[in-house]
């Protein structure tokens, strides 16, 4: 995990050195990738989002996510790849603009529905050059669809802190 978390700050170190302001979501059609880290208490592992604007506050996507380290559970085998795989669709309200925020800063708080759960997400991004910058997201639960999950079943179906970096597709 560490030396996710290395990688990531290194590559906006040397990114960074451009500082060109950009549009964190123009408008229609825009594409927006992310990659990152997944904390959650029982696991870490990458994420990756792809977003797409349907308008200026806007967007729809799809979220992958697996665990790559699992602490383990007393008395149960390893997880499977079911235990360590979520997939969600996405809808974020992204609200740089609409707040006022520099045009290269979004907010977007939004709702996913996943293979584990439904739920919500709040994010940001800043980008720093053309198409690169960075993004945060904590991931939350509303509705879990085994509410009595024990052990493994627990893994991408509970709060998650996600970092990483996000890259412009349109520019």
């Amino acid at each position: 995990m560490k030396r996710i978390i290395t990688s990531l700050f290194l590559l906006v170190i040397v990114y960074s050195q451009a500082n060109a302001q950009i549009d964190a979501y123009k408008g229609k059609e825009d594409l927006r990738f992310q990659i990152g880290a997944n904390l959650q208490k029982w696991g870490t592992g990458i994420v990756t989002s792809l977003d797409y604007g349907l308008g200026q506050s806007f967007s729809i996507g799809a979220q992958a996510g697996y665990l790559l380290g699992v602490k383990s559970f007393a008395g149960i085998d390893k997880p499977g790849f079911g235990d360590r795989f979520d997939l969600k669709a996405r809808f974020n309200a992204n609200l740089g603009n609409v707040i006022g925020l520099p045009s290269n800063v979004d907010l977007y708080p939004g709702l996913n529905l996943g293979l584990k759960n439904f739920g919500g997400h709040v994010g940001g991004r800043v980008f720093f050059d053309k198409g690169f910058g960075l993004f945060t997201e904590a991931q939350f639960p509303i509705a879990k669809y085994n509410s009595d999950a024990i052990g493994y079943e627990r893994l991408n179906n509970q709060f998650s802190f996600n970092i990483g970096v996000s890259f412009d597709l349109g520019k």
